[in-house]
């Protein structure tokens, strides 16, 4: 038989290949090879110089595939160790930071590879390129030898690549954790993130439990993913809307499917005629199918709603936001350690780390072991907050007593990590909360972004139309009048759908074709794991601003998992990524 290898270029794979096709008794007739990314010349020859391989090989191909799709507008580059690698306390001395930034380099430019895309690369600056008193260290420069790095591999691109463009066709952003610290940890509200923090699920598999028609019960596994027209609606709305939106869904089913009428009937005591039941096998397979995916998100409302009053989380996501916000401080945060003893460690870790980012100078000499203790913090938790300093590039040293100043960016006189939004009207409450990246993007977006901040890598050609150049350049992308682009609705929110709120079409194609008309893209990546709110963002803004946004990061990480990483920047013997379930 033929064989097809899809392997990274890597020389023991080149090696492993060669011996299954070489010699007089190879394991296939044939051979199709495709590398995931760039293949270096040293390897290329070393399989030319295997002449019994040759007339073997079918194909070899680059194919530029070296990351994972979350969604149709993000990806990850599938680092998960990228915090601990490039963050973490003794990285000076450490090897994996090159090896670390160089992959992710290489993965990242097979996303502009295979999308056929030149980006105008801008990267966050280094702290001591805009304030000559702060010390630079190799944290700090992260996104900048990222961007380098990247486009290193890009411009080789032109002239490797067939048909790839020459002048560039698309904006791409390179920041890292340290522009939002509070995202990672936040209670959020909107139904995707709640899932993902509270259920404990593998990825996108949720394990429920159904009743089969014999009455068994038994367990049922499903992927919550782009294929489920239900997800596709709900996943960004706010928990409260969600549970509106499935309670309707639900009404609208019941009064419009026979067999679910006649079911219910059955139900109240009433018996069931012969007519009746042939109308309910006639109307069955329609019926089992939508009754299976609407339970589905029954059962998740349910046992979200059941955690909420578990973990008193009304409670805490309104001093969360507060905080945020500046409209509570010190005073709440301790009256709520005091009354609330028996909350749960992980959500009074969560706390701190948000107060932390808030409140820096509560955290300097011994103030922020004070508070700690009050929280009844183990000190691998403690270990989780000090190391959130090493996050935020700040030259910090260790005090005397062991115990680490933080520096966060932040401004310290004002006690609020975001400004209230009032041109937005939002319905319910705990949804105020907003990622810094949704501002960073706009502003993009507008041309907005300040050059000194982030700067470029590449200087973009004179026939770029993106949004980098302020009112001048962004005058060519001004619609005509009578353009409908600014008025269409986000199709993942509102799609074609019939009045049981199945789709009819494939939500994703339609997202798709609008995105053909749009202006060009804008990629923004994320150094040190994204979260559910910030993809979230990027599906808002690309109807905002009428292009389309894709977010890219070296993992996807919910708040368990995140706090997690941190705890490993300065890791003990007996903690590992292990203890991460991923």
């Amino acid at each position: 038989m033929d064989a097809v290898y899809f392997i990274q270029p890597l020389k023991e794979n080149v090696v492993m290949f060669l011996s299954d096709m070489s010699g007089r008794c190879p394991l296939y007739k044939k051979a199709h090879v495709f590398f995931s990314s760039p293949i270096t010349k040293d390897l290329v020859a070393m399989i030319k110089n295997d002449t019994s391989v040759l007339p073997r090989i079918g194909a070899l191909r680059e194919m530029n595939l070296e990351y994972f799709a979350i969604d149709g507008q993000g990806f990850t580059t599938d680092h998960e160790r990228a915090l601990e690698e490039l963050y973490g306390e003794n990285v000076e001395s450490s090897r994996k930071y090159d090896a670390c930034l160089n992959s992710m380099a290489v993965r990242l430019a097979t996303v502009f590879a295979s999308m056929r895309e030149l980006p105008l690369v801008r990267f966050r600056a280094a702290k001591s390129s805009l304030d000559a008193s702060t010390l630079t260290t190799v944290r700090d420069l992260v996104p900048t030898k990222l961007a380098a790095a990247l486009w290193n591999c890009i411009t080789k691109y032109k002239s490797t690549i067939p048909n790839f463009p020459q002048t560039e066709t698309c904006e791409l952003l390179i920041v890292d954790r340290s522009i939002d610290q509070i995202a990672p940890v936040i209670h959020e509200w909107t139904y995707d993130a709640m899932c993902h923090d509270l259920l404990n699920m593998e990825g996108n598999k949720y394990v429920y439990e159904v009743t089969t028609q014999q009455e068994k019960k038994e367990k049922k596994e499903v992927l919550l993913e782009d294929h489920d027209p239900i997800w596709l609606e709900l996943r960004d709305l706010h928990f409260a809307d969600a549970s509106l939106r499935l309670h309707e869904k639900m009404s609208n089913f019941v009064s419009k499917n026979k067999a679910a009428q006649i079911r219910q009937g059955s139900r109240d005591g009433s018996e069931l005629s012969t007519r009746d039941l042939q109308k309910m096998v006639q109307a069955l397979p329609q019926y089992s199918e939508q009754m299976d995916k609407l339970t589905l998100h029954v059962d998740i409302a349910q046992k979200l709603n059941e955690k909420i009053k578990e973990l008193g989380l009304q409670e805490v996501g309104h001093l969360e936001q507060d905080l945020v916000f500046g409209d509570a401080g010190t005073k709440e945060v301790i009256n709520f350690l005091r009354l609330k003893q028996d909350a749960s460690p992980e959500t009074k870790l969560r706390l701190m780390m948000i107060y932390a980012s808030v409140y820096p100078e509560k955290f300097e000499a011994d103030k922020g072991v004070k508070l700690m203790q009050l929280a009844r913090l183990s000190p691998d938790d403690m270990n989780a907050v000090n190391n959130m300093r090493l996050l935020a590039g700040s030259d910090s040293k260790k005090s005397s007593g062991g115990v680490f100043s933080l520096k966060f960016d932040v401004q310290k006189k004002k006690h609020a990590a975001r400004k209230e939004r009032t041109t937005e009207e939002e319905q319910w409450q705990l949804s105020r909360f907003y990622p810094m990246l949704e501002d960073l993007i706009e502003k993009l977006g507008k041309g907005e972004l300040p050059k000194n901040e982030y700067p470029c890598m590449n200087d973009p050609s004179p026939t770029f139309h993106g949004s980098q150049g302020g009112a001048s350049v962004r005058s060519t992308q001004v619609q005509p009048a009578h353009s409908m682009r600014s008025r269409r609705p986000a199709t993942w929110a509102r799609p074609r759908s019939s009045d049981d709120g199945y789709t009819s079409d494939s939500i994703l194609r339609h997202a798709s074709s609008d995105f053909k008309k749009m202006g060009q893209r804008l990629f923004v990546f994320i150094i040190g794991g994204a979260t559910r709110s910030e993809l979230r963002a990027a599906h808002k803004l690309t109807t905002k601003l009428t292009r389309e946004v894709v977010l890219g990061s070296s993992s996807l990480d919910d708040p368990p998992q995140f706090m997690t990483k941190l705890k490993l920047l300065s890791a003990q013997d007996e903690l590992s990524l292990d203890d991460l379930v991923i």
